[in-house]
């Protein structure tokens, strides 16, 4: 399958890469952090079933991620992933959409919905960050092991090979295909995406939200408590979660064909 890849520079002055494939109601892709992450290697899986069902899939690369911008020496601010990815979005002439949104990307596509919620149709959020506290995330075992690997100096392709593992609860689903590509993307990071990252706690305005939200967590995430989904339950008005048993961090990755299913049902409705 065909993706067209643009590049478009923000306000900011920055470049966002974004793919774009399909015909039909857009489906913007939010991806997570993580060395080496980009929009097409964490939904590699799930773009053509989106397509096959009538949506434009659209795949940004966040700012310090894939091949957009990756500058230096600044703080990675939520405010910065979502204005930038908002205005490339804007300049890609999208004018509504439903985000699916993986960890940081969940808090973006939140922090979207909060700034601006005529834009945003539908929210799908797989484990999103951004509902605690910061030091929570950075006292979970995969955020610090993926920090301490990726902030060394020789950070190397086993050092991403075991931090891209820890992403899921079963490893054997992570190709060498996919290893690779995200090292040869990490290489090109600098260290300040992961160790200069600053985001804040949205819990408090979850209530503000009032599109429809569906959202998934794995029992066994690494990443991101799974007891995030009770802020969402207590506070949203049209919101349901589903948990997995034995699934890490990537349900769109290890749960591929019910997460696809689901949403696609979901976003039809």
């Amino acid at each position: 399958m065909e993706i067209a890849t643009h590049v478009y520079r923000t306000a900011a002055g920055y470049d966002i890469s974004v793919g774009m494939v399909g015909e039909g109601p857009a489906v913007v892709f939010l991806h997570g952090s993580g060395p080496g992450a980009s929009a097409r290697s964490n939904f590699a899986g799930n773009i053509a079933a989106f397509v096959a069902a009538g949506f434009r899939v659209v795949l940004p690369d966040l700012i310090g991620y894939g091949a957009s911008a990756k500058p230096v020496g600044i703080d990675y601010t939520l405010d910065l992933f979502a204005g930038t990815v908002r205005d490339a979005l804007h300049r890609a002439g999208i004018e509504r959409a439903s985000l699916v949104g993986n960890s940081l990307g969940g808090g973006i596509a939140l922090q979207i919905a909060l700034e601006d919620p005529a834009w945003v149709d539908r929210l799908v959020l797989m484990a999103p960050g951004c509902v605690e506290e910061r030091e929570t995330y950075f006292a979970m075992p995969g955020i610090a092991r993926m920090v301490g690997d990726f902030t060394s100096p020789d950070f190397s392709l086993e050092d991403q090979r075991r931090l891209v593992a820890n992403l899921v609860y079963d490893p054997s689903v992570i190709t060498d295909g996919l290893v690779a590509e995200r090292y040869a993307v990490a290489r090109t990071q600098p260290k300040d995406v992961l160790a200069r990252m600053r985001t804040p706690n949205l819990a408090p305005r979850l209530g503000e939200i009032a599109c429809p939200i569906l959202g998934f967590w794995g029992a066994d995430d690494a990443f991101c408590p799974a007891s995030g989904a009770h802020h969402f339950l207590d506070a949203c008005r049209d919101v349901r979660f589903m948990t997995f048993n034995r699934t890490g961090h990537w349900v769109q990755v290890e749960r591929t064909s019910e997460f696809n299913a689901y949403t696609i049902g979901f976003l039809h409705g």
